[in-house]
């Protein structure tokens, strides 16, 4: 199968990553990553190995291997070896005005039956009282975690 991305590595790249792996001072996974490029690269003093005989001799999978080589040829060197940060951002189900009518509703009494406000109570009430659509018990403790608020 023709390879769609292929790794074809700079003298100085091949150092670079030849003096990280000798050092051993990296990441498990940075050194591994780093041992795959040297052994794709299919440059003048590159071995150009297929994809299973590098995954079977570095005991990784193949899929592993494909993508260091994807990451590599379409975001380079340093997208191959370091980790990816997350891209994606959740909105806040709360926030300063919502934070505050929680930690208002927490310092208040409990509803009838109930001895103390418990963390499902209160996402609850943030409901009923239409503060939020919709709010996890989870989000809840969150936000009374990071306030100062004494409720005793």
């Amino acid at each position: 199968m023709k390879k769609k991305y292929i790794v074809t590595l700079l003298p100085e790249e091949r150092q670079q990553l030849q003096e990280m792996i000798s050092r051993g001072k990296a990441a498990a996974r940075k050194l591994m990553h780093a041992r795959i490029l040297l052994k794709a690269d299919v440059g003048e003093s590159g071995p150009a190995w297929e994809d299973q005989a590098i995954a079977d001799s570095l005991e990784s999978g193949r899929a592993t291997v494909e993508r260091v080589r994807r990451q590599f040829v379409e975001a380079g060197l340093e997208a191959a070896l370091e980790r990816r940060k997350p891209c994606r951002e959740y909105p806040r189900k709360l926030d300063g005005a919502g934070e505050a009518h929680l930690i208002a509703l927490a310092c208040s009494h409990a509803p009838e039956g109930y001895s103390r406000w418990t963390l499902r109570l209160l996402a609850e009430r943030m409901v009923t009282l239409e503060y939020v659509e919709a709010i996890s018990k989870d989000t809840v403790a969150q936000a009374l975690k990071k306030t100062n608020s004494s409720r005793g």
